[in-house]
């Protein structure tokens, strides 16, 4: 079995050049795969891992559109629907500079077995562009986004592939689309996820992935007897993720202490608050500023700025038991994991996708800590989206209790199927391997049934 792996594997990076993000997702998979694998010959006779890897469509286009200033800008635009064995492909869309098809890609293969966890017929894809939103007007951000959708529409619908917010598309930027949709294709259909409440969004759905990666760590806790009540958490990240997960975790009674940006991050060692998260909230949804200013407003705050000598994140050298890194992937390195677990870290919850890489992976999986892998712990975001999709084709809006008690339920079972079928693999404990097994096998066994297409 170590040869087809590494024979796999050889493929992939072959037919993949220069996609060390794509190669690192795939790589975490295949190595929880191989019992499986082992154990069902059938899924290797029929190249079904193979087939995942292979995106069903990769699309991608020219993005081109003016500023305020009358001059031409040309971005690209992409859309990876990697697979819809289970349902309509659905993911988010990423605008960001470092936007390119490894890190679609990733996020795409993340994205399917993500949400084959959440109990709802949802494929996965992922797209975005490297057009930056940062620093550009309103009227510029509307006019990218139209650009984008002119050529996006082609391939979406409310049955075919349902994008959604990620890193730079938030309500402003699912607005602006879901206009230019609505006017090309003439009909208002629940084709976008993370709408305004009052045209078809879902309450808690801003707040779900940063709630559920904070329910997933309490489940982790239930195992052992304990739960989040006074415990010490750093967060990374400062926009809807790390918010969200601030406010859950102070519902809950712990104390979370950090937060980051770009230029670096912020340590209140007396918490974070509800009154002091308010302030995080305008200050980086509404004045788009920097997390640097919190240290200016709360006296006896440490800001630390960011020294790219270094070889590590000082925010993870910080004393606390729980982390929850909610800011971009691979922020936790394998000297990050060290520290962490030196500092008495022992529940990992990632609110990103895969922000810890494989060498860190290992570290805590050594360890023996509780940790919650990203397409396990942050599956409650598309979990919402999936509801709210749910509500756009009943016609009908759900109360923000209804909501928030669904999403839970969610990431409880969750939880239970990673637990299981670890322990049903021979690796109790170990949520990777539960939650790449579990998803692999719904999937896989769909993929079976639909034949070869």
């Amino acid at each position: 079995m170590r040869d087809y792996v590494a024979e796999l594997m050889g493929e992939v990076k072959a037919k993949n050049p220069a996609e060390p993000e794509f190669h690192q997702a795939v790589q975490e998979v295949v190595d929880s795969l191989s019992v499986v694998l082992e154990q069902h010959p059938e899924y290797r006779h029929e190249k079904i891992l193979q087939r995942i890897i292979e995106p069903e469509r990769v699309i991608m286009f020219r993005v081109p559109w003016r500023d305020d200033q009358g001059n031409l800008h040309v971005n690209r635009g992409f859309r990876i629907q990697m697979n819809s064995a289970i349902g309509p492909y659905k993911g988010g869309m990423r605008f960001h500079p470092t936007v390119n098809l490894s890190i679609l890609k990733f996020l795409a293969f993340e994205q399917v077995f993500k949400n084959a966890l959440t109990t709802l017929p949802m494929g996965g894809a992922k797209g975005g562009s490297d057009f930056d939103p940062k620093g550009k007007t309103d009227f510029e951000v509307m006019r990218f986004c139209q650009a984008f959708m002119c050529e996006l529409f082609r391939h979406i619908g409310p049955d075919t592939d349902v994008p959604a917010g990620d890193i730079g598309v938030g309500a402003r930027e699912i607005g602006f689309m879901f206009g230019m949709y609505k006017r090309l294709k003439n009909e208002f259909t629940g084709v976008m996820t993370g709408k305004g409440l009052t045209w078809g969004g879902s309450v808690i759905r801003p707040e779900a992935t940063g709630y559920g990666a904070v329910y997933f760590a309490e489940e982790m806790l239930k195992t052992r007897k304990e739960d989040l009540k006074g415990k010490i958490a750093l967060v990374s990240g400062s926009g809807n993720v790390a918010q969200y997960t601030v406010e859950k975790l102070n519902s809950l009674g712990a104390k979370p202490v950090t937060l980051s940006d770009s230029t670096g991050f912020i340590y209140d060692e007396d918490g974070i608050t509800r009154e002091k998260l308010a302030f995080v909230m305008e200050l980086k949804n509404v004045r788009r500023g920097r997390i640097s200013e919190y240290a200016d407003k709360f006296k006896g705050t440490v800001f630390t700025p960011v020294d790219p000598t270094l070889d590590h994140n000082p925010l993870w050298n910080t004393k606390a038991q729980c982390a929850f890194p909610s800011a971009t992937q691979n922020e936790i390195n394998e000297k990050d994991a060290d520290n962490l677990l030196k500092n008495g870290v022992y529940v990992v919850s990632e609110g990103a996708n895969m922000p810890t890489t494989i060498e860190g992976v290992h570290r805590f999986l050594q360890a023996g800590i509780l940790y919650g892998p990203g397409k396990a712990a942050n599956a409650g975001g598309v979990a919402t989206s999936g509801l709210e999709m749910a509500q756009n084709s009943m016609r009908i809006s759900w109360t923000r209790e209804e909501v928030d008690a669904r999403l839970y339920k969610i990431m409880k079972s969750i939880h239970a199927v990673c637990d299981r079928t670890a322990e049903k693999y021979g690796t109790p404990g170990n949520y990777v391997n539960g939650a790449n097994i579990a998803s692999f096998l719904k999937v896989a066994n769909a993929m079976m049934d639909q034949g070869l297409v």
